[in-house]
């Protein structure tokens, strides 16, 4: 039986949570302040991490925590003034990152990430998006000789759990591979089946134009207007009130507002993140990690995108990009980047949650509401496969993977 969605945030979880909808024939409405694909969509790496099996855990070395503390790195900064707020989910996403509750939290996140190019690969095709995307993989790059030890190690562990091919390079073989390279680095390695998409906005607005082709709507709006009403939802939008049975709330970083709203509080917080584009040398031939450095090289449409870790701060902080002069001076050490295409850096930020598991299910004391956020890094590379179990626990039908561990009631 068809009903009606309101689908709350145009980013890439909730244009695919609409688009799944959609094809399954529901009359779905996408509500964002924005275009599709315009916030934190926009701004990642652009990479659909098939390798990415274990989320990002809270660091537990003392020298890698005495580097944060001093922010000494391009990969992690911090705003004094937010740590207060930031503190209760700062500390329980340091208790649930101890080895043997981090190993558990791997295994749900392992089951979303295996369905991640599956999920994307129709979509991609269906969109006509296939120029964006680039198949052959992305490569960690490493400057010391015991980091790539200890991640060739990792590697193979994974390949033999996972299934997940890579390939080992030496220094010879990456300064082949990578003639852009301006140094001698210790090795890299080359994971096979992550795809990297050329401009991550545009596939959003791929997704969202194939959307709209199966009759779906898109309406500007303010999604903190949501409220219930006797027969479901309603959201004030430019075109005026309005209702559906359903309401998915998928507003990444924003979703915390509308949740508290509603009086739901869960142990959310955020990562910003920042991102500029450079060009006039040669781009690298794939897009990559920098693991010792803390940053990421993307080649994208605009230039080489320089993307820099995590910086805890309040969401509507002024920008700090302190992190990314650090990180284009370390990438400046490893490539050609002389002129900068943008005037100033972007500035998002990533929904993340203490467990690292995203929040995929009905709402627990609401009737029609329904959560899909909290994917932290990986929002681009699970878009798909979450907005397909959305759509399945929506309509009640055997999901796609077990829902149960990614459930809004397992926070209380």
């Amino acid at each position: 039986m068809t009903s009606s969605v309101l689908v709350l945030g145009a980013g890439m979880i909730g244009t695919c949570t609409a688009l799944h909808l959609a094809m399954r024939g529901h009359a779905v409405t996408l509500v964002d302040r924005r275009e599709p694909g315009r916030e934190t969509s926009y701004g990642n790496a652009g990479l659909i991490q098939r390798e990415a099996v274990e989320p990002y855990a809270f660091p537990r070395h003392l020298g890698t925590l005495a580097r944060v503390a001093l922010k000494r790195g391009a990969d992690v900064n911090y705003h004094f003034g937010a740590l207060a707020g930031l503190a209760r989910p700062l500390a329980r996403y340091w208790a649930y990152s101890q080895p043997h509750r981090h190993a558990v939290i791997s295994q749900a996140y392992a089951r979303l990430i295996e369905h991640s190019t599956l999920e994307h690969a129709p979509l991609i095709k269906q969109a006509g998006a296939d120029d964006l995307v680039q198949r052959d993989g992305y490569r960690f790059v490493f400057r010391h000789a015991d980091s790539m030890r200890q991640a060739t190690s990792k590697a193979r562990a994974l390949e033999q759990s996972h299934g997940l091919r890579h390939t080992a390079l030496d220094p010879d073989a990456l300064a082949i591979a990578e003639p852009a390279l301006r140094t001698r680095l210790a090795g890299a390695i080359h994971w096979h089946d992550t795809w990297s998409v050329s401009d991550p906005g545009a596939l959003v607005g791929r997704y969202a134009d194939l959307f709209l082709k199966l009759g779906g709507r898109f309406v500007q709006g303010d999604a903190a207007s949501l409220s219930p009403t006797a027969g479901g939802w309603q959201v004030r939008t430019a075109e005026g009130a309005l209702d559906a049975e359903h309401a998915v709330v998928a507003l990444g970083p924003w979703s915390d507002t509308v949740l508290r709203q509603l009086d739901y509080r869960y142990p959310l917080f955020i990562k910003r993140g920042y991102h500029r584009h450079y060009r006039g040398g040669e781009p690298p031939r794939l897009a990559m990690y920098d693991v010792d450095g803390g940053l990421v090289l993307a080649p994208m449409k605009q230039g080489v995108r320089i993307t820099t870790g995590a910086e805890f701060a309040r969401l509507d902080a002024l920008p700090t990009p302190v992190q990314l002069d650090r990180a284009l001076a370390l990438a400046g050490e490893l490539v050609d980047l002389p002129e900068a295409v943008e005037p100033e850096p972007w500035l998002g930020a990533r929904p993340c949650t203490a467990d690292m598991l995203p929040v995929i299910g009905p709402a627990p004391r609401h009737r029609g509401l329904w959560f899909n956020l909290g994917h932290a890094h990986q929002g681009f590379t699970l878009g798909p496969v979450s907005g397909r179990l959305m759509a399945e626990l929506i309509e009640g039908q055997t999901p796609v993977v077990d829902p149960k561990p990614y459930a809004p009631a397992r926070f209380g």
